[in-house]
């Protein structure tokens, strides 16, 4: 028996190979279609529900701001995204660089880790709201004059929790500065530069 006729009249139960196809094509084929259950499950399916919102108003430099939040939306978002205020840095998002801390209620925060909703009627302070026009915070100026910056990028977040520093009575000495400052990372490693420049504004806060 040729190739050809044992393909056509295959002996006994044995399939030939073109059948062997057709019924591997139709299995595959069969086993797509969904289950009478699973296709009544999906035409009965509700899509999920929106996002719940929260009303919020918060202080911040001073202008008084009424937004409508989602519960989950970040103080660092919320500054960036819904206010525009992108002097507030997004570096690690998940508290450990320092790069977005604002002062809330006069205290340093991490933006990235608080929910906006959480401080609802507070004052915020972000790097925009230091200077007072053209005129620069001292801060702001012993940066400046002791080079405590280079890339720039941790800069706000550096003065912002020296602010808080030197309110919270922590900048008495280089060494009590490093330590209060240590949750602020600067990846030049201006360290030096920071600290005078904290020393700094803080004995003209003194006097």
């Amino acid at each position: 028996m040729t190739d050809e006729t044992a393909e056509l009249h295959p002996p006994g139960l044995t399939m030939s190979r073109r059948e062997a196809l057709q019924a591997t094509a139709g299995a595959v084929a069969f086993a797509a279609l969904p289950l009478p259950a699973e296709a009544a499950a999906d035409s009965t399916a509700t899509p999920a529900p929106a996002t719940h919102t929260l009303p919020l108003e918060v202080t911040v430099n001073g202008r008084v701001h009424q937004l409508v939040v989602d519960p989950r939306l970040s103080v660092l978002d919320m500054l960036r995204e819904r206010l525009s205020l992108t002097g507030t840095k997004k570096g690690c998002n998940q508290g450990a660089c320092g790069a977005c801390t604002v002062l809330i209620d006069g205290q340093r925060v991490n933006a990235c880790l608080a929910l906006a909703v959480m401080y609802d009627g507070a004052k915020i302070t972000t790097i925009e709201g230091v200077a007072e026009g053209e005129a620069l915070h001292p801060l702001q100026v012993a940066f400046i004059e002791h080079d405590a910056f280079q890339c720039g990028y941790c800069t706000s977040g550096q003065i912002m929790s020296g602010l808080g520093c030197i309110s919270e009575g922590h900048a008495s000495s280089a060494e009590e500065i490093s330590y209060w400052m240590s949750g602020n990372i600067c990846r030049c490693g201006a360290y030096p530069g920071i600290v005078a420049a904290v020393a700094q504004a803080a004995k003209e806060d003194r006097t």
